[in-house]
C-alpha cells in the first residue's frame, strides 16, 4: 500500500483488500477465473472515468472490432452493461455529482441536490444541499492522498468550487484527446490517489446527431481509441501497475433522439465496469448476489436489493484504496459491491 495515505489507510487496505473468499458473501478465486490480466496487486491509485452520454448498445453494436478497448475493460474487469443512473435524474451535473459523493440528487430524501445543468458560477454543492457535503476527493485529501480532476466541460468547476482542498488539480480542456494526453502525463508524473476523468464526445455528437447515428457511433469508437491510450499506458509502465480503474456513464442516449429522458430505457441503462489492480473478471452481479439486475426496469432506492449505480464510484474508489466510505453517502454505503 502506498505511502500517500498513511498507515491507517495501509491496515485498513490490508482488511478491506483480503483474498475473495475470506469474508461471507464473497466469490472465491476458482468461481470466477480472471480472463487477462489475471490476478493483481491491490489498488493503490484508482481512476474514475465518466464516459458522458454513453449507450451500452453502442459497445454492443461496434464489438471488439470496432471498441476494443471497452470489450477488453468488460472482457477482463468486473462489468456489467445493465447499471443505472440516479433514479430522479440523468443529466451530467446530477448524476456526476452523486458519483463523486454516492449519494442520490433529491435534498429532501439525503440527497446533494445538486438538480441543475448549467455553470452556476456562484453555486456549491453544500448550497445545494443545505450543509456541508464530503465527496471522493475530499475524503482522499483528508488522509494525505493527492487527487486529480480532468473534464471536457467547464461546468465541471462546480466540483473544483465544491472542494477546494480536496481537488490538488483541476483541467478543462474540450478537446478529449488533448485532455486524455494531459491525463496521462499526469498519471506518469504525479503521485495521485484519485483522478476522476470526464469524456463527452459521445454526449456531444448524441445532442448533435442523434443517439446511435454514425456521427454517434463514431464517436465512442473515438472515445474507445482514448481510453486505449490509457491503458497503453498502464500497460507499458511497470509503475502504473497498481492502478484500478472504474468506468460508468451518467446517462445513455435514446436512439434517433438528441435528448436523454430519465424514463426511457436506453437513457437509464449504462455501463459499469471496475478492471486493473485488485479486481477480478466477472459480471457484477453474479459477483454480487446481494444486488438484482433490474432487467429492463427502473428501481428506486427503497428496493431491497439495488441494481448497480454509476453513484457507486465514490465508495467502490475508496474501497478499493481501502478507505472508509464518505460520511453522509447511502449508495454502496457498506461498501459491498465486490470486485475482487
Amino acid at each position: 500500500m502506498s505511502s500517500r495515505l498513511g498507515p491507517l489507510v495501509c491496515l485498513l487496505a490490508l482488511t478491506l483488500l483480503a483474498p475473495a473468499g475470506a469474508a461471507v458473501g464473497q466469490v472465491s478465486p476458482s468461481a470466477v477465473a480472471p480472463a487477462g490480466r489475471g490476478p493483481s496487486t491491490s489498488a493503490t491509485r484508482v481512476i474514475g472515468i465518466s464516459v458522458d452520454g454513453l449507450n451500452t448498445q453502442a459497445i454492443t453494436r461496434l464489438g471488439a472490432e470496432g471498441a476494443p478497448t471497452f470489450t477488453r475493460l468488460l472482457t477482463e474487469g468486473a462489468g456489467t452493461l445493465n447499471a443505472r443512473t440516479e433514479y430522479e435524474q440523468n443529466v451530467t451535473l446530477p448524476n456526476h455529482t452523486s458519483m463523486m459523493t454516492s449519494r442520490r440528487i433529491n435534498r429532501a430524501r439525503g440527497g446533494h441536490g445538486v438538480t441543475w445543468d448549467d455553470d452556476r458560477r456562484r453555486m456549491t454543492v453544500a448550497r445545494a444541499a443545505g450543509h456541508p457535503v464530503k465527496s471522493v476527493f475530499s475524503e482522499v485529501h483528508a488522509v494525505g492522498g493527492s487527487t486529480a480532476l480532468f473534464s471536457t466541460k467547464e461546468k465541471f468547476a462546480l466540483y473544483k468550487r465544491s472542494w477546494k482542498r480536496g481537488i490538488d488539480r483541476f483541467v478543462v480542456n474540450e478537446g478529449q484527446t488533448r485532455l486524455m494526453r494531459t491525463a496521462i502525463a499526469d498519471l506518469e508524473s504525479a503521485d495521485r490517489s484519485f483522478t476522476f476523468l470526464h469524456l463527452s464526445l459521445p454526449d456531444r455528437f448524441g445532442h448533435t446527431y442523434g443517439g446511435m447515428s454514425a456521427q454517434y457511433l463514431n464517436a465512442v469508437r473515438h472515445t474507445d481509441r482514448n481510453l486505449g491510450q490509457l491503458l497503453e499506458a498502464i500497460d507499458s509502465d511497470p509503475g502504473l501497475a497498481d492502478i484500478a480503474v472504474v468506468l460508468t456513464a451518467d446517462h445513455g442516449f435514446l436512439s434517433g433522439s438528441t435528448s436523454h429522458s430519465a424514463k426511457v430505457l436506453e437513457n437509464y441503462r449504462i455501463p459499469f465496469v471496475a478492471w486493473g489492480a485488485g479486481v477480478r473478471a466477472g459480471d457484477l452481479y453474479a459477483l454480487n448476489p446481494d444486488y438484482r439486475d433490474p432487467g429492463t426496469k427502473r428501481p428506486a432506492y427503497a428496493a431491497k436489493r439495488q441494481p448497480v449505480r454509476n453513484g457507486d464510484l465514490g465508495n467502490l474508489a475508496l474501497g478499493l484504496l481501502g478507505m472508509k466510505a464518505i460520511p453522509g453517502s447511502e449508495l454502496d454505503l457498506a461498501q459491498d459491491l465486490d470486485v475482487s
